[in-house]
């Protein structure tokens, strides 16, 4: 009955939504890529994969690049652990279907289905998997109650409930209850995130706390972009800003003639977190009057020696985790404006000192343990250049702080052994159980 209600609620939604989204086919080409896939119709590349019998499918789902980055070990380690099992990965974005596809391999990577019942089941019976693996909390009640009825065990790792999301999944816990009572294994981020999944629904005997897959994030190898500015920065210091958002550029724009003036053997690396937003940066640091060049553009001409103070915008996908690696100092993004932080993880991994705002909602537990590590420095917009100014002229601290990021990342680590061992025994335990059409 919930779900005949949900199932009503979903469709009074895409018939009153209709006009607003095909508007936004219409005009976005990212809003119609992937919508064959979306709407039901499996990729043939993955009926391929999906027709050797020899090995068992498991579907891991990740959101978008975040959690595309936090699974990519798990991936590997399934990968070479689980011989003879195969997997298979979507994404609902387009940014993270790109990373995964250039992670993994395009031939086993798509876009997750809108959870209409018809898409759901055209998925569930062309891949027939052994296994479906959610990344943090992704839960869609069609596809849950149907791979129950099909007999397909659910697993969930990296599971968490936000400060912000938590409000809304207990006041809908009679909603969850009946699905996720049903998980057969969830492995948390934290014994707090534990404690709410089981409030919501959750069986206690099968929810661990496994630590959280992005203490184990590390650059799968050094990029195109790193190897370059390696050369044509050779001699400055770089202040590499990642996953910025809109207002967040403008104010490290605002703050970098201050920057200079304090080390003039400077250059910073902007990347924007939305590809949409590159356009829109590129011409605002243009009206800046500053020198700059796109990465994108050293596919088509040589690199040329960067100048000090200049300004390298990011306009590529998958690059930044490794480019983090060069930086005498990181920023952030998705901090200085209430949208809830970006993974601090990714430059921790190198030692570099790091700068966040004070927006972190989707990180607290992580950057709260680095912030106890005196290992990440918080600043307001305001406060911004003077943070970066005291990290740039003090080297010692600036080392030290990021000495300390790196030893909370490498102590923090494990997550993934710990799923891939849960992720193991739930394929052992089903072995020999028939799916149900």
């Amino acid at each position: 009955m919930t779900l005949f209600f949900y199932n009503l609620a979903l469709l009074v939604a895409l018939v009153a939504g209709a006009p607003w989204w095909i508007w936004r086919m219409a005009t976005a080409q990212k809003y119609r890529e992937g919508l064959r896939e979306r709407l039901g119709r499996v990729p043939k590349r993955l009926l391929v994969r999906a027709g050797d019998a020899e090995r068992q499918l498991i579907w891991v789902h990740a959101v978008s690049v975040g959690e595309v980055l936090a699974i990519t070990r798990l991936v590997k380690t399934l990968d070479a652990t689980l011989p003879k099992c195969s997997v298979a990965i979507s994404t609902t974005t387009r940014t993270g279907q790109a990373l995964a596809r250039e992670r993994f391999g395009e031939e086993r990577v798509f876009y997750w289905p809108l959870d209409l019942p018809w898409a759901v089941r055209a998925y569930l019976s062309d891949l027939k998997p052994r296994l479906l693996v959610l990344a943090e909390t992704e839960f869609w009640p069609n596809l849950l109650e149907a791979c129950f009825r099909r007999g397909i065990p659910v697993a969930v790792v990296n599971a968490r409930i936000s400060d912000r999301s938590w409000p809304r999944y207990r006041m809908l816990r009679w909603l969850w209850k009946p699905l996720l009572g049903r998980l057969r294994s969830v492995q948390a981020q934290s014994e707090t995130d534990a404690e709410r999944l089981i409030a919501i629904g959750c069986t206690a005997a099968r929810v661990a706390v496994a630590g959280n897959l992005k203490f184990d994030v590390r650059a799968a190898e050094e990029a195109e972009a790193t190897r370059l500015l390696k050369t044509i920065a050779a001699g400055l210091r770089l202040v590499v800003a990642g996953s910025t958002l809109e207002g967040e550029e403008a104010a490290l724009l605002e703050a970098w003639p201050r920057l200079l003036a304090s080390d003039p053997q400077l250059a910073i690396v902007l990347a924007p977190r939305h590809p949409e937003r590159f356009a829109g940066v590129a011409a605002l640091i243009e009206r800046s009057g500053r020198r700059w060049v796109r990465r994108s553009e050293w596919y088509a001409q040589p690199a040329e020696l960067l100048e000090a103070g200049e300004i390298v915008l990011l306009d590529t996908i998958g690059e930044l985790a490794s480019v983090y690696s060069l930086a005498s100092l990181a920023f952030v993004g998705g901090s200085l404006v209430p949208a809830g932080g970006h993974n601090p993880l990714e430059p921790a991994q190198f030692g570099v000192p790091i700068v966040m705002g004070p927006h972190y909602a989707n990180f607290v537990a992580i950057t709260e343990s680095l912030r106890r590590q005196n290992a990440l420095r918080i600043a307001a917009k305001e406060e911004l250049a003077s943070a970066f100014i005291e990290l740039l002229c003090d080297q010692t601290a600036a080392k030290a702080m990021g000495a300390r990021a790196r030893e909370v990342f490498e102590r923090q680590s494990g997550a993934t052994d710990r799923c891939v061992e849960a992720i193991r025994e739930l394929l052992a335990a089903n072995a020999d159980q028939e799916l149900r059409p």
